[in-house]
Protein backbone atom coordinates (compact mmCIF):
# COMPACT_ATOMS: atom_id res chain seq x y z
CA UNK A 1 0.00 0.00 0.00
CA UNK A 2 1.24 3.49 -0.76
CA UNK A 3 0.20 6.95 0.32
CA UNK A 4 -1.22 8.82 -2.64
CA UNK A 5 0.38 12.24 -2.64
CA UNK A 6 -1.31 15.06 -4.51
CA UNK A 7 0.34 18.41 -3.93
CA UNK A 8 1.33 21.40 -5.97
CA UNK A 9 3.43 22.77 -3.16
CA UNK A 10 7.17 22.22 -3.52
CA UNK A 11 9.56 20.81 -1.00
CA UNK A 12 11.43 23.27 1.12
CA UNK A 13 14.64 24.44 -0.49
CA UNK A 14 17.22 21.68 -1.06
CA UNK A 15 19.64 23.95 0.76
CA UNK A 16 17.52 23.81 3.90
CA UNK A 17 17.44 20.03 3.71
CA UNK A 18 21.22 19.87 3.34
CA UNK A 19 21.75 22.23 6.28
CA UNK A 20 19.41 20.16 8.45
CA UNK A 21 21.13 16.91 7.47
CA UNK A 22 24.53 18.44 8.10
CA UNK A 23 23.44 19.65 11.55
CA UNK A 24 22.19 16.19 12.47
CA UNK A 25 25.37 14.54 11.19
CA UNK A 26 27.58 17.00 13.09
CA UNK A 27 25.65 16.51 16.33
CA UNK A 28 25.80 12.73 15.90
CA UNK A 29 29.58 12.76 15.33
CA UNK A 30 30.21 15.03 18.32
CA UNK A 31 27.97 12.89 20.49
CA UNK A 32 29.67 9.64 19.50
CA UNK A 33 33.10 11.18 20.05
CA UNK A 34 31.96 12.31 23.49
CA UNK A 35 30.83 8.75 24.25
CA UNK A 36 34.26 7.42 23.32
CA UNK A 37 36.05 10.10 25.35
CA UNK A 38 33.74 9.79 28.39
CA UNK A 39 32.85 13.48 28.05
CA UNK A 40 29.52 13.14 29.87
CA UNK A 41 28.48 16.80 29.70
CA UNK A 42 28.96 16.97 25.93
CA UNK A 43 27.28 13.59 25.42
CA UNK A 44 24.25 14.65 27.47
CA UNK A 45 23.85 18.03 25.79
CA UNK A 46 24.13 16.66 22.26
CA UNK A 47 21.72 13.84 23.04
CA UNK A 48 19.09 16.48 23.79
CA UNK A 49 19.51 17.88 20.26
CA UNK A 50 19.89 14.94 17.87
CA UNK A 51 16.23 13.94 17.57
CA UNK A 52 14.98 17.52 17.04
CA UNK A 53 17.62 17.87 14.32
CA UNK A 54 16.49 14.64 12.67
CA UNK A 55 12.86 15.77 12.84
CA UNK A 56 13.88 18.96 11.00
CA UNK A 57 15.56 16.78 8.34
CA UNK A 58 12.30 14.88 7.81
CA UNK A 59 10.30 18.11 7.72
CA UNK A 60 12.64 19.69 5.17
CA UNK A 61 12.68 16.66 2.87
CA UNK A 62 8.91 16.15 2.63
CA UNK A 63 6.26 18.28 1.00
CA UNK A 64 3.15 19.84 2.48
CA UNK A 65 0.52 18.66 3.08
CA UNK A 66 2.52 15.94 4.82
CA UNK A 67 0.81 12.53 4.75
CA UNK A 68 -0.05 10.28 7.65
CA UNK A 69 3.25 8.36 7.48
CA UNK A 70 5.36 11.48 7.84
CA UNK A 71 3.19 13.00 10.58
CA UNK A 72 3.31 9.86 12.69
CA UNK A 73 7.07 9.47 12.24
CA UNK A 74 7.46 13.07 13.45
CA UNK A 75 5.45 12.04 16.53
CA UNK A 76 7.75 9.05 17.00
CA UNK A 77 10.82 11.29 16.80
CA UNK A 78 9.24 13.62 19.33
CA UNK A 79 8.71 10.84 21.85
CA UNK A 80 12.19 9.52 21.13
CA UNK A 81 13.39 12.96 22.22
CA UNK A 82 11.32 12.53 25.40
CA UNK A 83 13.07 9.20 25.97
CA UNK A 84 16.44 10.87 25.45
CA UNK A 85 15.81 13.79 27.80
CA UNK A 86 13.24 12.91 30.49
CA UNK A 87 15.49 10.43 32.35
CA UNK A 88 17.85 13.31 33.18
CA UNK A 89 15.18 14.59 35.57
CA UNK A 90 15.09 11.35 37.61
CA UNK A 91 17.40 8.78 39.18
CA UNK A 92 17.44 5.00 39.53
CA UNK A 93 14.42 2.97 38.43
CA UNK A 94 12.39 6.15 37.85
CA UNK A 95 14.92 7.35 35.26
CA UNK A 96 14.85 3.98 33.51
CA UNK A 97 11.04 3.92 33.45
CA UNK A 98 10.98 7.49 32.11
CA UNK A 99 13.24 6.41 29.26
CA UNK A 100 11.16 3.30 28.57
CA UNK A 101 7.94 5.33 28.68
CA UNK A 102 9.13 7.83 26.09
CA UNK A 103 10.47 5.19 23.76
CA UNK A 104 7.46 2.93 24.23
CA UNK A 105 5.19 5.65 22.84
CA UNK A 106 7.72 6.22 20.05
CA UNK A 107 7.67 2.52 19.12
CA UNK A 108 3.87 2.50 19.07
CA UNK A 109 3.83 5.61 16.87
CA UNK A 110 6.30 4.00 14.48
CA UNK A 111 4.28 0.76 14.38
CA UNK A 112 1.03 2.64 13.67
CA UNK A 113 2.81 4.68 10.97
CA UNK A 114 4.13 1.54 9.28
CA UNK A 115 0.98 -0.59 9.67
CA UNK A 116 -0.49 0.30 6.23
CA UNK A 117 2.59 -1.28 4.62
CA UNK A 118 2.29 -4.59 6.48
CA UNK A 119 1.47 -6.58 3.34
CA UNK A 120 4.88 -5.67 1.97
CA UNK A 121 6.62 -6.61 5.23
CA UNK A 122 7.97 -9.91 6.52
CA UNK A 123 4.54 -10.49 8.10
CA UNK A 124 3.38 -11.56 4.64
CA UNK A 125 6.71 -12.27 2.97
CA UNK A 126 9.84 -14.06 4.16
CA UNK A 127 8.21 -15.80 7.11
CA UNK A 128 11.61 -17.18 8.09
CA UNK A 129 12.80 -13.62 8.75
CA UNK A 130 9.65 -12.97 10.79
CA UNK A 131 10.41 -16.02 12.92
CA UNK A 132 13.93 -14.71 13.48
CA UNK A 133 12.53 -11.42 14.83
CA UNK A 134 10.12 -13.30 17.09
CA UNK A 135 12.88 -15.58 18.36
CA UNK A 136 15.13 -12.61 19.07
CA UNK A 137 12.40 -10.89 21.09
CA UNK A 138 11.68 -14.08 23.07
CA UNK A 139 15.37 -14.64 23.84
CA UNK A 140 15.81 -11.01 24.89
CA UNK A 141 12.86 -11.20 27.28
CA UNK A 142 14.04 -14.54 28.67
CA UNK A 143 17.51 -13.14 29.39
CA UNK A 144 16.20 -9.93 30.97
CA UNK A 145 13.26 -11.11 33.09
CA UNK A 146 15.33 -12.76 35.88
CA UNK A 147 16.97 -9.41 36.58
CA UNK A 148 13.83 -7.28 36.21
CA UNK A 149 11.88 -7.09 39.48
CA UNK A 150 8.25 -6.06 39.83
CA UNK A 151 6.95 -3.43 37.46
CA UNK A 152 10.18 -3.53 35.46
CA UNK A 153 9.40 -7.09 34.37
CA UNK A 154 6.09 -5.98 32.86
CA UNK A 155 7.84 -3.02 31.22
CA UNK A 156 10.41 -5.36 29.64
CA UNK A 157 7.74 -7.61 28.13
CA UNK A 158 5.54 -4.79 26.80
CA UNK A 159 8.49 -2.88 25.41
CA UNK A 160 9.99 -5.95 23.72
CA UNK A 161 6.68 -6.68 21.97
CA UNK A 162 6.33 -3.08 20.73
CA UNK A 163 9.98 -2.87 19.68
CA UNK A 164 9.77 -6.11 17.71
CA UNK A 165 6.49 -4.99 16.11
CA UNK A 166 8.09 -1.72 14.98
CA UNK A 167 11.10 -3.52 13.50
CA UNK A 168 8.93 -6.07 11.71
CA UNK A 169 6.55 -3.47 10.25
CA UNK A 170 9.46 -1.25 9.17
CA UNK A 171 10.41 -3.98 6.71
CA UNK A 172 7.36 -3.09 4.62
CA UNK A 173 8.20 0.59 4.21
CA UNK A 174 11.55 0.51 2.43
CA UNK A 175 14.76 -1.45 2.72
CA UNK A 176 16.41 1.54 4.42
CA UNK A 177 13.66 1.51 7.05
CA UNK A 178 14.13 -2.27 7.36
CA UNK A 179 17.78 -1.74 8.28
CA UNK A 180 16.90 1.18 10.53
CA UNK A 181 14.36 -0.83 12.48
CA UNK A 182 16.84 -3.68 12.92
CA UNK A 183 19.53 -1.31 14.22
CA UNK A 184 17.07 0.34 16.61
CA UNK A 185 16.21 -3.14 17.92
CA UNK A 186 19.91 -3.94 18.43
CA UNK A 187 20.45 -0.67 20.28
CA UNK A 188 17.58 -1.23 22.70
CA UNK A 189 18.59 -4.87 23.15
CA UNK A 190 22.02 -3.73 24.33
CA UNK A 191 20.41 -1.35 26.82
CA UNK A 192 18.14 -4.09 28.18
CA UNK A 193 20.91 -6.68 28.42
CA UNK A 194 23.16 -4.21 30.22
CA UNK A 195 20.43 -3.21 32.66
CA UNK A 196 19.02 -6.63 33.49
CA UNK A 197 21.50 -9.33 32.44
CA UNK A 198 24.79 -7.53 33.10
CA UNK A 199 25.88 -8.14 29.50
CA UNK A 200 27.79 -5.00 28.62
CA UNK A 201 30.17 -4.74 25.63
CA UNK A 202 33.26 -2.52 25.85
CA UNK A 203 32.39 1.11 25.14
CA UNK A 204 28.72 0.20 25.44
CA UNK A 205 27.54 3.81 25.37
CA UNK A 206 29.20 4.34 22.01
CA UNK A 207 27.74 1.21 20.43
CA UNK A 208 24.27 1.82 21.86
CA UNK A 209 24.19 5.36 20.54
CA UNK A 210 25.80 4.47 17.19
CA UNK A 211 23.12 1.87 16.45
CA UNK A 212 20.39 4.15 17.83
CA UNK A 213 21.35 7.19 15.78
CA UNK A 214 21.98 5.16 12.64
CA UNK A 215 18.72 3.29 13.15
CA UNK A 216 16.67 6.46 13.55
CA UNK A 217 18.38 8.12 10.58
CA UNK A 218 17.72 5.10 8.38
CA UNK A 219 14.07 4.95 9.45
CA UNK A 220 13.70 8.58 8.38
CA UNK A 221 15.59 7.90 5.14
CA UNK A 222 13.28 5.00 4.43
CA UNK A 223 10.21 7.15 5.02
CA UNK A 224 11.55 9.85 2.71
CA UNK A 225 12.30 7.24 0.06
CA UNK A 226 8.81 5.78 0.44
CA UNK A 227 7.26 9.22 0.00
CA UNK A 228 9.33 9.78 -3.14
CA UNK A 229 8.08 6.45 -4.52
CA UNK A 230 4.47 7.42 -3.70
CA UNK A 231 4.85 10.83 -5.34
CA UNK A 232 6.15 9.25 -8.53
CA UNK A 233 3.27 6.78 -8.59
CA UNK A 234 0.61 9.47 -8.02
Amino acid sequence: MTDVVHTDRPLLSPGAARVAAGAFAALAVVHLAAQLLDAAAVANSTQWLVMPALAVVLWCTTAAPRPRLVRLVLVALGFSWVGDTLPDLFTGDAAFLAMVGGFLVAQVAYAVAFWPYRRESVLHRRRGVLLAYVALAVVLVALCLPGAPGVLAAAVVVYAVCLAAMAVLATGVHRLAWLGGALFLVSDAMIALGAFADVVPPQSGFWIMLTYLAGQALLVAGVVARQAMSARAA
